[in-house]
């Protein structure tokens, strides 16, 4: 079987991000292609956004079930199978062992042959969540992969699970780049269901998000592309 058998035979799909809209911010054409594909897509959330907002007059909770309901929006847009959420704090997210326990169990319960992540070492990415998400999933699958890590959760026939692929978005060395000359209208679809992010940004936004896909396609005979560092395993 070739190396493009191989990756097409991997169907579970599991993405963790931290934030509603970080995945249509980050691969969402990607997402929308594979799941075209056949391939089943599973949204792990960390946190609901409780702080994406600037208006002193609505609460946390108000803000973090709209971005929910927005972001399944979203993922129906694009394919996704089903949409998790963890509900840790927004802005504060820390990747402690305590999460990778629960990543890991949730790995070894839905058994994704890919994970599609943020790139925690790429320089200059502030935002803590965004690091903290990133770095907790890539502890997690290696510690759903042994028998000595967490051994509480196997427990009957449970074994341990083996990733076989990781995809980074807002990768800092990109080495994969996917071909979303067919998907991108489904990216900006799916992006303008976080209206509460982007507010009336919507059409400057499309026109910033197609001349990114354009740009990181240029080197790599495509139309539109999404750009990755891939890890196999």
């Amino acid at each position: 079987m070739s190396e493009q058998q191989q990756s097409e035979f991997l169907r579970r799909v599991l993405v963790i991000a931290a934030h509603p809209d970080d995945p249509e911010f980050g691969c969402a054409a990607t997402i929308a292609k594979w799941a075209m594909a056949g391939r089943e897509i599973t949204y792990l959330l960390l946190t609901s956004g409780d702080k994406g907002c600037h208006d002193a007059t609505v609460r946390p909770g108000q803000i973090a079930g709209r971005r929910e309901e927005e972001q399944r929006a979203a993922a129906a847009v694009l394919g996704v199978k089903e949409v998790i959420y963890l509900n840790y704090p927004d802005g504060i997210l820390e990747n402690t062992l305590e999460l990778r326990r629960r990543l890991a169990q949730i790995i070894r319960d839905l058994q994704p042959e890919i994970v599609v992540t943020i790139d925690p070492w790429r320089r200059y990415q502030l935002h803590p969540d965004h690091r903290a998400a990133g770095q907790a999933a890539l502890d997690a699958l290696w510690s759903a992969r042994e028998w000595y890590i967490f051994p509480e959760q196997l427990v009957g026939d449970r074994q341990p699970w083996r990733v076989k692929e990781v995809y980074l978005f807002w990768a800092e060395a990109p080495d994969y780049w996917e071909d979303v000359t067919e998907t991108v209208d489904k990216r900006i679809a799916a992006l303008r269901c976080h209206a509460s992010q982007i507010g009336d940004r919507a059409d400057k936004l499309e026109e910033r998000v197609r001349e990114g896909l354009r740009s990181t396609a240029k080197d790599h005979d495509m139309e539109y592309a999404e750009a990755f560092k891939r890890i196999k395993f």
